[in-house]
């Protein structure tokens, strides 16, 4: 059967979507682990992440509970590119957990939370016959064959899918402990014979035009421990092209009769790289192969993107985070990797980390106001001055939201973001998390130079206990034409901090400032760019001075896009500029797309601090006073980018209309 040209959603990944909680202590007893990583579990769960990151359009076809992992699977999902609006929300079940351990090269222990839980409540009601008829593909997870409710879900998708001409694809996907072959206890035991599944399974292979299995898994579908004699008995059942993967072997495809050597099929030869992780590998592999089959490539090529994607998924830790990205991929195939472990190439990790990033952020709006010393300053360095200090941020925040309502009414396309520290806004970036906006903290030690950390030693620690969703951000004052040591501290102090990051899935932001008493010259920034990148050190986001003219932002458009293309951009900083010289700024960057926006402080609340530090403003006209100025900065870089809404903030609000 051949699927239609044209449909909006590549494949419908239909089955189970989990939490994966993978430990963290590798080479232990899952007994003996201590501290998990969560991320987004469930076969048809990786492998709509996996198509979504190369290039194709899945939706997921699933249920979840209504609670936090409820959310975070959907949140997750969307964020990843995945079509959500038939992940139903189940009042009664909980989303299915899985604690998931490394042990060493041949031992993976997992156990399945999964009695009652949400996704095997998918019902044959949830099945839209509309989803279907816009799929190109519907793809079938062996799991929810093996209860009563969701086999008839999966009865009805299929008979759908015969209905609108969608091609049905089956992950076999055996595991004995959810067919209830096994104790809970032994979820990493991959194949119990049973007449039972295979029976099941035989009444589905006829409807496929696509099977993918281990040689395990075709050998219980094809009910016979000899994977031939399965191969010919499935062969007799189904016209579907069968895909047997063979770990580091590769793959072999059958289109035909089934000959007399399971070699003579269509090879697809595998990757000699280091086992780190084999669980999820199998769902990398059949994103891979679909990215080829849906869009009528070769049968080879689809093998090489399936084996390619599986090697990848294998030497990483997780299953959809380690998915790998469409450009990534494409690199792998190009230029393989000097390393069998893939996870200690740096190139390759750097460039996995870089086409993954799940927010985009085309244009930034950032309230700076992580002022430590400056503040002290002004509260006159008392050792009480910590509460009034973080009594004005609480203020400064509630202003910059407003200021951000006021700018996305008038039109604004820039997103809020807010840089915000620790040390006085503790309380504070609570209320600005988790609310859609860019969050970033500082990390350096105010004035350092050499360049040290507020944490000390204990930086990677202090990142850990921070929301995924923060980004790192450093202040270094650097000049390209520091004495020697004084360079190579600072770029050793860069290097550990980008490792910290890397560490904790952190992105990172650092700001440099040349010293006021070095000159520059209209390459220096260009030159302190390419230095930090010769160390090694790949930040996710530059916060700079506004470079001076054409000249100045074409070198640094140059340094970066020689040394990382894939740099999320540039943002401005303010310097206590006027509106008047921000607005200057702004229309010389605004051409530059590699700028996508401003990080700007005390020129929105440098006045109001000062006011208020010395008793002459009250608190609600703080908050009026930075909502405007904000706005107004957003308007201003706006109409310097000629967007939508430019004009809208012309003329400038005033404080009373945004109190």
């Amino acid at each position: 059967m051949s699927g239609a040209a044209g449909r909006p959603i590549d494949v419908v990944c239909m089955g189970r979507a989990a939490v994966d909680l993978y430990g963290e202590q590798i080479g232990s007893r899952l007994e003996d682990m201590r501290s998990f990583a969560r991320y987004l579990g469930g076969s048809p769960a990786n492998t709509a992440v996996g198509v979504a990151r190369l290039g194709l359009k899945p939706a997921m076809l699933t249920r979840v509970g209504d609670e936090h992992n409820g959310r975070f699977v959907r949140e997750r999902l969307a964020a990843e590119g995945v079509d959500v609006r038939h992940v139903t929300t189940d009042p009664k079940r909980l989303t299915a957990l899985v604690f998931l351990g490394i042990r060493d090269r041949e031992t993976f222990p997992l156990v399945f939370y999964r009695e009652n839980c949400a996704d095997m409540g998918l019902a044959a009601s949830d099945v839209d016959p509309a989803l279907i008829a816009s799929a190109n593909a519907l793809l079938l997870s062996g799991t929810h064959l093996s209860q009563p409710g969701t086999l008839e879900a999966c009865r009805r998708a299929i008979a759908l899918a015969h209905e609108a001409r969608t091609r049905i694809v089956l992950d076999i996907d055996y595991r004995p402990v959810l067919w209830g072959l096994t104790s809970p206890g032994l979820g990493e035991q991959r194949y119990v014979a049973s007449e039972r599944v295979s029976a099941v399974l035989q009444t589905v292979v006829a409807d496929c035009d696509l099977l993918v299995g281990t040689e395990e898994e075709i050998r219980i579908a094809g009910g016979s421990g000899d994977t031939l004699a399965a191969l010919r008995r499935l062969r007799e059942l189904s016209a579907a092209t069968l895909v047997v993967k063979r770990g580091p072997m590769g793959c072999v495809v059958f289109e035909g009769a089934i000959p007399a050597d399971i070699e003579a099929g269509l090879q697809g030869p595998g990757f000699p790289v280091e086992v780190f992780n084999i669980l999820g590998a199998g769902d990398a592999f059949m994103a891979g192969f679909l990215r080829g089959w849906l869009e009528h490539a070769p049968l080879a090529d689809c093998c090489a993107y399936a084996n390619a994607c599986g090697a990848l998924v294998v030497s990483r830790h997780g299953c959809a985070p380690a998915m790998p990205s469409w450009t990534e991929l494409s690199h792998f195939l190009a230029h393989g990797s000097p390393e069998r472990a893939l996870r200690r190439d740096a190139a390759l990790e750097h460039l996995h980390r870089a086409t993954t990033r799940l927010a985009h952020w085309p244009e930034l709006a950032v309230f700076a106001f992580d002022h430590r010393v400056q503040l002290e300053e002004l509260a006159g360095g008392a050792a009480d001055a910590g509460p009034r200090i973080a009594r004005f941020k609480a203020l400064l925040a509630e202003g910059a939201r407003r200021g951000a309502e006021s700018a996305r009414l008038a039109g604004s396309a820039a997103a809020f973001g807010a840089i915000l520290d620790d040390r006085y806004g503790e309380e504070t970036l609570p209320t600005l998390t988790g609310c859609g906006g860019w969050i970033a903290r500082p990390v350096e030690l105010p004035g350092s130079r050499p360049l040290a950390f507020e944490a000390g030693p204990e930086l990677a620690l202090a990142l850990r206990a921070w929301p995924t969703e923060h980004v790192a951000k450093c202040l270094v004052i650097y000049h390209p034409d520091d004495p020697a040591d004084l360079r190579q501290a600072q770029l050793g102090q860069l290097q550990a901090l980008q490792l910290a990051c890397v560490g904790t899935d952190r992105e990172l932001l650092v700001e440099v400032i040349p010293p006021r008493e070095m000159a520059s010259a209209p390459d220096t920034l260009a030159h302190a760019l390419d230095q930090i990148y010769a160390a090694g050190v790949r930040p996710d986001w530059w916060k700079l001075p506004p470079p001076d003219g054409a000249l100045e932002w074409t070198l640094i458009d140059a340094a970066i896009e020689r040394n990382d293309p894939h740099c999320r951009g540039v943002l401005l900083l303010g310097l206590e500029a006027s509106e008047e010289a921000l607005a200057a700024s702004f229309a010389t960057a605004a051409p530059h797309a590699r700028c996508k926006g401003f990080a700007v402080g005390r020129s929105i609340f440098g006045e109001a601090a000062a006011a208020w530090f010395g008793g002459t403003m009250a608190d609600d006209a703080v908050v009026a006073d930075v909502a405007a100025r904000y706005a107004r900065l957003a308007a201003l870089w706006r109409r310097a980018r000629g967007g939508p809404g430019a004009a809208a903030f012309s003329p400038p609000l005033a404080a009373k209309d945004t109190a």
